[in-house]
């Protein structure tokens, strides 16, 4: 078996870089799930109740607020484009799947997607640029009783979204579905490629390279097999380079087969040895690309590990607390954030 891995020379680099997770102070206690990074500067989170938080010096300062009229929305994905424009969807049953979208730093909201299947369930979105955009849902059933993931699209901002034709919504595994864990399950790449992972009955990735119009599937050997169990977040370097992570949240400390990688864009993955593994709800991609560094940092309920490669047996660092979802800005600073309105800064990942 052979096991993708970053050059040698950024693992000795790495390796001498001090590593520190810094705790922030968000000044809420909801659970957070949704992550953002612009720059060094300008983040966004969001999470149970209607909440969101914006902070424009790296996280000295956080500013807390709700949406109005969505207190009893769980926004799990917050995708950010700049300090003033931002998207939150929020993850639920039927009309409790939405998407809002503020272009003045949250002084006001638009509500521009309201999810009215009833069996319909939003899980993340992804944006390639200010316009052009795409959120996966769960599957449901079509005319004809095929299950197909739903996906919605925009070219607009998201003046309007509107679903993909049938035929560009995958089928479906009975069983299968995707995990609003880390507003990560889906992810895109340049101006056209975009990914999105599956759990359940399997644990596969789905691929393509025109925006959605046709799909590619690929399966892993990721843990699943059960509703609780499967792939949560994907991240990809580039277009070829990408790593899954998961396992199954309701056995955390089962370890073994939760981290997949890629070397060919998605066609093939294969299972990572690096341990001690855990269950992982969101990995990322950090480092600072002038410097031709990079890292991996993969989070969940009971581990936090950080690895400039997944060459060796072990990670170059693990913290044994708990975090749902990390992220990083294209230069490299890092965030993540947890329960009770845990916000972290890594410092010197870069």
């Amino acid at each position: 078996m052979r096991y993708w891995s970053l050059p040698l020379t950024l693992w000795l680099c790495g390796s001498l870089l001090a590593q520190e997770m810094v705790v922030q102070k968000s000044g809420v206690s909801e659970d957070l799930r949704g992550l953002s990074v612009v720059s060094s500067d300008v983040v966004w989170a969001s999470g149970m109740h209607g909440t969101y938080l914006r902070t424009v010096d790296g996280g000295r300062s956080w500013r807390a607020a709700k949406v109005p009229g969505a207190e009893g929305l769980d926004f799990r994905d917050v995708e950010a484009l700049s300090a003033d424009q931002a998207y939150l969807l929020s993850a639920g049953s039927g009309e409790q799947s939405r998407i809002y979208k503020t272009a003045d730093a949250g002084k006001h909201w638009d509500l521009q997607f309201i999810n009215h299947v009833a069996k319909g369930f939003f899980d993340c979105m992804a944006f390639w640029d200010r316009e052009h955009g795409i959120a996966l849902g769960d599957p449901v059933a079509d005319g004809s009783g095929k299950l197909r993931f739903e996906l919605l699209q925009t070219a607009n901002g998201g003046r309007t979204w509107t679903s993909m034709t049938p035929e560009s919504m995958p089928l479906a595994l009975s069983g299968e579905g995707a995990f609003a864990a880390s507003g990560s399950c889906i992810v895109i790449q340049g101006k056209s490629d975009v990914w999105f992972a599956t759990g359940g009955s399997a644990a596969r990735v789905f691929r393509s390279a025109n925006r959605g119009k046709s799909w590619m599937t690929a399966e892993t050997a990721i843990r699943h097999g059960n509703e609780s169990a499967g792939i949560f977040s994907l991240a990809f370097r580039d277009v070829k380079h990408g790593v899954a992570v998961g396992g199954d949240y309701r056995h955390p400390e089962l370890g073994g087969a939760n981290i997949a990688v890629t070397d060919d864009g998605g066609a093939n993955w294969r299972l990572a040895v690096v341990s001690p593994q855990a269950y992982f709800s969101a990995v990322a991609f950090a480092g600072m690309q002038s410097r031709g560094t990079t890292f991996l940092l993969a989070v969940g309920s009971s581990q936090v590990s950080l690895a400039p490669s997944l060459l060796g047996p072990t990670w170059l660092k693990t913290w044994s607390t708990g975090l749902n979802t990390v992220a990083a800005s294209p230069g490299g600073a890092t965030f993540g954030v947890g329960a009770k309105g845990k916000i972290v800064r890594f410092v010197d990942v870069q």
